[in-house]
């Protein structure tokens, strides 16, 4: 078992990047997220499969994850509430609120101190529609090749990401 495992930087595999809003200017704010999967993997690996639990509480709004220790023979939790996802509601809810957690346990905490991501949009990657502006199919952020660099702390010391024609549109460096 080790725990420190749990809050080690992730992979730049397992990260994904997602637009939060555009604005009329054509500039995205892009947010970086895990998924169940990467929470579960970080379990398995720093605990073992068979250490680890997650139970649901309050129709999927709260996800209670649970670590056995060995030494005083009892199980230790963390607990958080989720929101409902755009998509499938309550399959969002109960993913959310196990990712939410999961960052209790440390996983991927090193998310929430990530640089703002705001990157200029080419004319042909965004639309405006009467108050709603949206990204147009030529705006693939799925394609784009992102690259990162911690210090020996954890933190982000570099970010970059290039598009899908190779051309950088995003990159930070810590000073």
């Amino acid at each position: 078992m080790n725990l420190e495992k749990l809050r080690e930087p992730l992979l730049i595999s397992d990260i994904e990047f997602r637009v939060q809003s555009i604005n009329k200017g054509g500039y995205a704010t892009i947010l970086a997220y895990k998924d169940a999967r990467v929470d579960m993997n970080r379990l398995d690996e720093a605990v073992g499969p068979l250490n680890w639990k997650r139970e649901h509480c309050r129709d999927n709004h709260n996800c209670i994850v649970s670590i056995w220790n060995e030494e005083t023979k009892q199980w230790v939790y963390k607990e958080d509430t989720g929101t409902e996802s755009n998509a499938e509601a309550q399959k969002g809810l109960a993913s959310d609120s196990f990712k939410r957690a999961c960052f209790n346990w440390g996983i991927g905490r090193h998310l929430y101190d990530f640089p703002i991501i705001s990157i200029k949009l080419n004319p042909d990657e965004f639309k405006i529609s009467g108050n709603f502006v949206k990204p147009t199919f030529k705006f693939n952020l799925r394609s784009w090749k992102w690259h990162v660099e911690y210090d020996s702390e954890g933190c982000v010391s570099r970010l970059a990401c290039k598009d899908d024609k190779n051309k950088v549109r995003f990159n930070f460096k810590s000073k």
